[in-house]
């Protein structure tokens, strides 16, 4: 079994973030494949990056920044549940991001993001453009959700059958590409 990290991106007090990823957490539990562990940022809550060395030196002051970095090492592949902000993804993303750099290295990522009309779509192009400077590969296959608020009821997500097939794609392909990442970590 991989270990998967799913990050919730959102950190506002009105969020919805946490609806989402609890229903890919339960898919990808069922897919079989993963150890999965859900990683919130708002939870997690790292300050504006404050460490003084520059990430690639590993050479962590805050324990914050260590438990982070161990948390990310741990992980074999990524799914990232983002809502679009600015048509972008969150800033705390972007922070968390930035704190390490060696710990994301040749793991692979999918991306689920939601929004209204545009599902996300902009937070989910811009976020996969920046996984890549991290050598972090993102999937084609991604999960993107428009007007997902009409798919909350009681505080969960119930999808349509698109965004159902489309999670389940993205878990085959996270599996493949995961497979052959820790391969290459291994050979290193």
């Amino acid at each position: 079994m991989y270990n998967l990290k799913i990050i919730t991106a959102t950190v506002r007090p009105s969020r919805k973030g946490p609806i989402v990823t609890e229903w890919v957490a339960q898919k990808a539990r069922q897919h079989g494949e993963f150890n999965v562990e859900v990683l919130d940022l708002q939870a997690i809550n790292l300050p504006l990056m404050n460490e003084p060395h520059h990430p690639a030196q590993q050479k962590y002051e805050h324990e914050h920044t260590k438990q982070w970095s161990a948390q990310i090492a741990a992980a074999d592949a990524f799914i990232f549940v983002t809502a679009e902000y600015n048509f972008s993804y969150p800033a705390p993303l972007q922070n968390a991001l930035e704190y390490l750099v060696k710990e994301w290295g040749y793991k692979a990522a999918g991306i689920v993001s939601y929004g209204g009309v545009s599902a996300g779509t902009r937070a989910w192009n811009a976020l996969k453009n920046d996984l890549s400077s991290y050598r972090i590969v993102p999937l084609v296959e991604a999960v993107n959700i428009p007007f997902f608020t009409e798919f909350i009821q009681n505080d969960h997500l119930l999808p349509n059958d698109i965004s159902e097939k489309a999670l389940d794609a993205m878990l085959r392909e996270l599996t493949r590409w995961t497979k052959g990442l820790k391969s290459i970590r291994e050979n290193n």
